[in-house]
């Protein structure tokens, strides 16, 4: 246990080395305001979507993510407003983040054009005190001793395309880069790499009419971290009679992932998404599990009468 312990505190304190430190998600095409604020409204429809993601089974303190967001349109339709509310955990580091999201809805000839910005605060907390460690009571390491929380303020931006088969969208959700561990000083972090990085987003998705009943659905995820290698999650989503989807996705350098999303009613939707893990990592982990709940309100009379796939 206490290998475990140090090895989750080696990993919590590494992750802003490596960069790559905003929540992922395998159900980002059915959750599109966690990662662009121009999404917001886009579904014509007062929309709440919860997400909780279990990353790692297996492994004591490994990464969960609960996600909370809600969004419409206003105005006629041509401004979104939105919320998000974050929690995400990995180790002994702990953060809440709550975004406002506005997005300004452009009519084109074909389609949509939406310019999303977001402001957020985040609170960042790490109680490295907690971890466990064999060192002899003489010793004193300041890296075990403390404790930092702090709140950080942050804004991003956003642009996003879609139509009634299409979307495109490309973002920034936080573009500040905030120094995570304030005046804590824990030496082989170094403190001026111990910040957040930049992330940048690039999504992308189509509806194929296969046969009457049946639609294929590919989409792509890229993703850009300062300090990290390029990473492409590559899905494809069969959709029956617009009530029943079954997917499986490809995560570069990660994962497999198996997605399922059910209809229930034009307004309620499940769905449920299985990662298999590639790295060595796999050989002590069952998986990662996500399951996801949406629900749309109609306005007034109003029902959602045309399915919406993105």
């Amino acid at each position: 246990m206490k290998k475990t312990l140090l090895f989750l505190f080696f990993l919590a304190v590494s992750l802003p080395v490596w960069a790559q430190q905003d929540p992922m998600y395998t159900q980002y095409m059915f959750n599109g305001l966690v990662l662009n604020p121009a999404y917001a409204g886009s579904r014509e429809a007062i929309n709440i979507t919860a997400l909780h993601r279990t990353q790692w089974v297996g492994i004591p303190g490994a990464p969960t993510t609960t996600t909370l967001s809600a969004h419409a349109p206003v105005k006629k339709d041509n401004i979104g407003l939105g919320l998000i509310l974050v929690n995400d955990r990995i180790g002994v580091t702990e953060t809440n983040n709550v975004g406002f999201n506005y997005a300004y809805m452009l009519k084109m000839r074909k389609g949509i054009l939406s310019l999303g910005l977001q402001a957020s605060v985040m609170q960042y907390r790490a109680d490295f005190a907690s971890v466990i460690h064999n060192f002899s009571p003489d010793v004193f390491d300041p890296s075990f001793a403390s404790v930092v929380n702090r709140w950080l303020p942050n804004f991003g931006t956003g642009v996003y395309y879609r139509t009634n088969k299409f979307y495109a969208g490309l973002s920034i959700p936080n573009i500040l880069t905030n120094n995570l561990n304030g005046e804590t000083n824990i030496a082989f972090i170094g403190s001026n790499r111990a910040r957040q990085y930049r992330h940048a987003f690039f999504t992308s998705g189509y509806v194929f009419d296969v046969t009457k009943g049946l639609k294929l659905k590919p989409s792509f995820l890229l993703k850009y971290v300062d300090g990290a290698p390029l990473e492409i999650d590559l899905n494809a989503n069969l959709w029956l009679y617009d009530m029943f989807a079954v997917g499986l996705s490809y995560r570069s350098f990660d994962s497999i992932d198996a997605l399922f999303e059910f209809q229930v009613t034009p307004q309620l939707s499940l769905g449920y998404a299985y990662d298999y893990t590639l790295t060595p990592l796999g050989r002590y982990t069952s998986g990662t599990h996500e399951i996801m709940i949406r629900y749309e309100f109609g306005f007034g009379k109003s029902r959602i009468i045309t399915p919406r796939y993105f």
